[in-house]
């Protein structure tokens, strides 16, 4: 052996609210499913993916922003009323 250990590189994003970069597993993917912001917490639904911290604050970040319809690329405003949802279940407001 070579006495070198084998590290699994883990994969980074950045958020489109705090603009941070973290490890893909802190982070919680959304897409757009018919002008609504999906959150898809398992990573398996198709389309294009934006992250972002599963925080109040991040969410409000990035609405304000406007960065989740440039993220994923689609015209005009989403609708993240399913997203604001999810994440406040997962902070247990």
């Amino acid at each position: 052996m070579s006495g070198r250990t084998r590290t699994r590189a883990c994969p980074e994003r950045t958020c489109v609210g705090c603009r941070e970069r973290a490890v893909k597993s802190e982070l919680l993917r959304t897409v757009a499913v018919e002008g609504k912001c999906t959150p898809d917490p398992r990573g398996t639904l198709p389309g294009r993916g934006a992250y972002v911290h599963p925080a109040p604050v991040c969410v409000d970040q990035a609405v304000r922003r406007k960065a989740f319809p440039r993220a994923l690329r689609v015209p005009g405003p989403l609708d993240v009323k399913a997203l604001r949802r999810y994440v406040e279940q997962a902070q247990g407001c």
